[in-house]
């Protein structure tokens, strides 16, 4: 605003020192002579185009016609710094006699101003490196300088910063400001549009002279972006950038607020501000580009936080660092929706925005009574949120739920898409409420303890639930299973023991689990009740929301402690409502495997005895008929060959005695 100010000052000296040429030389000298003069204190070539017309009556004054300041040498647009279609300026005559300018209206007839900054941090509307008053800057307002009103009309403001890669544009920009003192308070009203949604400017300020020095004043400031409306009550100033008041800002339209920065800002989600965002506190920067915000109260839809955040700059993005502590949080549809997980059909497929993730970075401590997700209700929670490159990572630090405690992490991750992790474990939670809110069963009562590691992609989440990755374990202490009594189907094979007043007691149930692609699968299921103990596997699909399981009995007994038929019992269908039947099938398929299995035995044991008996016959006759006793370890052929060389060697030994005897 400063070079603004001083630019707008020098430009008005001039055109009315002018003035007084315009009666002894050409207008078109009187122009030149302006734009020489002003090129030489600013170090920017000032064009004047048409006639230069002064006036005498109703006030002395000068209108031009088009004009234009230059750019900076290394700015990548072509356009000019600033261009109008035209001036008019009109002054105190009696004023200046007296030495003082005092301005009666200063009006520019649809300007464009061009701001730009590169990627090197240079502004184009720094006319110097220094404000010594060398070659090219701009000097400061003479003492007594005095505006009653300036005007702009119909005017565009463009900023590029090549630094962040922002762009900001303003169409339709009407403003008027109003310096009645030098040394007094002065007031600035602007209005335009911005990505079609209007804004406004309202700001007072006092000690003009010394704001105008980029020092810091007191001030009060309203801005309206759509539906949005921020206020700041304290000093301020902007050279550098500093401030320190009290903030409130009702930031019910973010994405008008976001085209009128620069940034992509979404509508938040249900419970973060989807139809109210408020935010209040005493707001600090303190020139460096950091923002501080202390005694913060932060409105999102019905939730409310309190605490202290900081909002430091960044290579890449700004990081978010606080600490907050909340009432009871509510987040997602609110209780009853159509879109509830465990009631609904199928799971919800909206899509899931999580490009606020990218907008920073973040290290926020979070504490809360309770934190209600729609499908999950918790109790006292402390959590370290960490945010870096779209990737929020949930560090539970304490998480009560169902009467027993979570611990582990949770990653919402936004990098090219969303993903969703984490490695959790639970210890003692009520399984009846838990499978209520998050399936919308009830029906089995009693306490677990479990470990989960999971990953699934997906932008909503009926598509992260089919994509779900991971493994597991769970383990159940003594409850029961309401709706079915597993051991009276098992012991009776009626299977009509279903019903509300039907139930399973059992002493513990155990397993792991692996996920893939959506479904779980389980393959050593342990389940132990008073009258059956039962071995299960089977699949979960998550994404379909149905189950394919079949529970084996490993022993069962009656009432009066005889046994049973053990008949594997098939549940299946969705999980909302399954089916259960006894696997009949499989017992006759399994008698008629055993029996194939016991006559393949039985022939193979008569095929064996007929074996054996040849073999006693032949050792028998081979005694008998040869003399050939078999050992109990040697085969009949070893045997005969041994006895045929023993024979041999005898005869042998006879030969060659009587050849011996011969001679």
């Amino acid at each position: 605003m400063r070079w603004i100010i001083r630019v707008g000052v020098v430009l008005a000296v001039l055109l009315v020192l002018g003035l007084g040429l315009g009666a002894m030389v050409p207008a078109e000298r009187v122009a030149q002579a302006v734009s020489s003069q002003f090129e030489a204190m600013t170090g920017r070539k000032l064009q004047l185009q048409g006639e230069v017309s002064p006036r005498l009556w109703p006030s002395l004054g000068i209108t031009t016609g088009p004009v234009s300041i230059a750019n900076a040498e290394w700015s990548e647009s072509e356009a000019p710094l600033f261009q109008a279609q035209g001036l008019s300026i009109d002054v105190n005559f009696g004023a200046l006699l007296g030495g003082e300018v005092r301005i009666l209206g200063l009006s520019a007839d649809q300007p464009e101003i061009n701001l730009e900054r590169s990627a090197e941090g240079q502004a184009n509307w720094d006319f110097a490196a220094g404000t010594g008053g060398g070659a090219g800057s701009v000097p400061a307002p003479a003492t007594g300088f005095t505006l009653d009103e300036g005007r702009i009309t119909g005017g565009a403001i463009r900023f590029v910063d090549r630094q962040s890669g922002r762009e900001i544009a303003l169409d339709d920009v009407d403003a008027t400001l109003s310096i009645p003192d030098f040394s007094g308070p002065f007031t600035l009203s602007a209005s335009g549009l911005s990505g079609g949604q209007p804004v406004a400017l309202e700001l007072t300020g006092g000690v003009f002279s010394a704001f105008a020095l980029g020092r810091v004043v007191p001030v009060t400031a309203t801005l309206t972006a759509g539906g949005t409306k921020l206020g700041f009550d304290g000093r301020g100033g902007f050279a550098p950038l500093a401030a320190e008041g009290a903030l409130t800002a009702d930031l019910a339209d973010l994405p008008a607020l976001g085209a009128l920065t620069g940034a992509a800002l979404t509508r938040p989600s249900p419970g973060l501000g989807q139809d109210r965002l408020q935010v209040a506190g005493t707001l600090t920067l303190d020139g460096s580009g950091a923002v501080y915000l202390r005694g913060a109260e932060i409105i999102a839809d019905q939730n409310q936080f309190k605490g202290d955040l900081d909002l430091l700059p960044g290579e890449a993005r700004p990081l978010l660092k606080g600490t907050l502590a909340a009432g009871p949080i509510v987040v997602g549809s609110p209780e009853g929706s159509d879109q509830s997980g465990g009631e609904a059909e199928g799971w919800p497929e909206a899509e899931i925005d999580v490009s606020a993730l990218g907008t920073l970075d973040a290290e926020v401590a979070l504490s809360a009574p309770s934190l209600d997700l729609g499908e999950l209700k918790l109790g006292p929670t402390r959590a370290l949120v960490t945010v870096e490159r779209a990737r929020a990572v949930i560090d539970i630090r304490e998480m009560q739920a169902y009467e027993g405690q979570v611990t582990g992490d949770f990653v919402v991750n936004g990098r090219g898409g969303l993903s969703v992790g984490g490695r959790l474990k639970f210890a003692g939670l009520q399984t009846q409420p838990l499978f209520a809110d998050l399936m919308g069963w009830d029906r089995l009562v009693s306490t677990t303890d479990a470990e989960l590691e999971f990953l699934g992609v997906g932008n909503s989440i009926a598509a992260i639930m089919k994509s779900l990755e991971g493994q597991g374990a769970l383990e159940l202490g003594r409850g029961e299973l309401r709706g079915i009594d597993i051991a009276g189907m098992l012991r009776t094979l009626d299977p009509g023991f279903v019903g509300e007043d039907q139930k399973t007691p059992f002493d513990g149930l155990a397993g792991t689990f692996t996920i893939a692609a959506g479904v779980l699968s389980n393959s050593d299921l342990k389940l132990v009740a008073p009258y059956v103990t039962a071995a299960g596997s089977g699949d979960l699909d998550l994404g379909e929301r149905r189950l394919n399981y079949r529970l084996r009995p490993t022993a069962l007994a009656a009432e009066d402690g005889t046994g049973g038929v053990m008949v594997p019992l098939l549940i299946t269908g969705p999980w909302a409502d399954p089916s259960f039947r006894l696997d009949l099938e499989s017992i006759a398929r399994e008698k008629m495997e055993a029996e194939a299995k016991a006559a393949a035995a039985r022939l193979e044991e008569e095929a064996k005895a007929a074996e054996e008996a040849a073999k006693a016959e032949l050792e028998q006759r081979l005694r008998e008929e040869l003399g050939v006793e078999v050992a109990p370890n040697e085969s009949v052929g070893d045997a005969v060959g041994d006895a045929a060389t023993e024979a041999l060697e005898e005869q042998a030994i006879r030969a060659l005695e009587e050849i011996l005897q011969g001679e």
